[in-house]
């Protein structure tokens, strides 16, 4: 049992189905990646470890989708070819569940990013075409404006930092967890009032961080995760040096503040003793003094809870395997059209 990555093809998984059965506990879970090239096969990597430390006695096929509306550069698309399928392959053969990353934010309303209509189109399909459809960051915020209209909130500004969250809920997704440690890297938020108007409840929440996950259980049990327990130790400190770097180039308006909960003092002082420093001189000259190696924490300590988190979802999903497999037999998915 465990975890591979394969781009499945019709023929591929019909054999799949056949050796281990509909009702077995073999699982093919789509993950449409949606982040930037730079972060494509990190992303990639990152939920691919997870689901592996966390499929225990499952049989997991990870299939690799992307949007086609995504910008990309050329080199990027040409060699994603070889290893991802587009979303209008999940028809023919839908699997059981997916899971939908985020993607870094390029307009203030989610109606105009260029991948809107397409991950829209995916968005509508997979209420009643998989198990169950978890929905990462952006994607949270993607989904519940897609169903209900429920528009993300900036913030003042951006939330980086690795925050505690109370379990408020009783529910498969949280069984064995009283709080879960979680990273969040975020411009935007989600009120509680307003999910709680439209039917979500929410599962886990912090004081610094506020709704954490909340989940809709229908014909499609939906996971929604506002923050990113698939992140590696370096994660955050990566992604600060990146968003100092875009200051000092006058890309961005303010420059970060270092992540919240993430760095020890001794590690703090000596990080703003280094920047302080480097910041006399050129951003050419800060990324080589700040490497995210340099002030990461040695392992990522939230790890132990996302992994409960991600075996709890991998069992949900084997549990309504079936079901939902008897409902796509008796009521097939209409065609739809996934172009953005």
């Amino acid at each position: 049992m465990g975890l591979r990555i394969d781009t499945l093809r019709p023929q591929s998984v019909a054999r799949f189905r056949e050796r281990r059965g509909e009702n077995g506990r073999a699982l093919r879970i789509a993950l449409v990646n949606n982040m930037p090239d730079a972060a494509l096969t990190t992303t990639e990597r990152q939920f691919a470890s997870l689901i592996g430390a966390a499929s225990r006695d499952l049989d997991v096929r990870l299939e690799l989708v992307a949007l086609e509306s995504v910008p990309r550069e050329a080199g990027v698309r040409e060699a994603m070819r070889e290893r991802y399928r587009a979303p209008g392959d999940l028809i023919a053969s839908a699997p059981d569940a997916l899971i939908v990353t985020g993607a870094e934010p390029r307009a203030p309303d989610l109606t105009e990013e260029p991948y809107w209509r397409e991950l829209s189109a995916l968005i509508d399909w997979a209420r009643g075409g998989v198990a169950s459809a978890l929905y990462s960051c952006l994607a949270a915020h993607a989904a519940v404006q897609r169903h209900d209209g429920i528009a993300r909130r900036p913030r003042e500004g951006k939330l980086s930092g690795v925050f505690t969250s109370e379990i408020v809920a009783a529910h498969e997704l949280t069984h064995g967890l009283d709080a879960a440690l979680t990273p969040h890297s975020r411009y935007n938020d989600l009120a509680e009032s307003d999910l709680a108007a439209h039917g979500y409840r929410v599962l886990a929440r912090s004081r610094e961080a506020g709704v954490e996950m909340f989940v809709k259980d229908g014909a499609t049990l939906e996971i929604y995760w506002q923050g990113h327990p698939e992140y590696d130790a370096d994660s955050l400190a990566r992604e600060y040096r990146r968003d100092l770097l875009r200051f000092l180039r006058g890309e961005r308006a303010r420059p970060p503040a270092l992540p919240e909960n993430y760095l020890s003092d001794e590690m703090r002082a000596r990080v703003e003793e280094r920047l302080a420093a480097a910041l006399r001189g050129t951003a050419e000259e800060l990324a080589v003094a700040l490497q995210p190696e340099d002030f990461a924490p040695a392992r990522a300590l939230w790890r132990a809870s996302a992994q409960r988190l991600m075996g709890n979802w991998l069992d949900a999903v084997a549990r309504r395997k079936p079901i939902a497999a008897e409902a796509r037999r008796r009521s097939p998915a209409e065609p739809t059209r996934f172009a953005g």
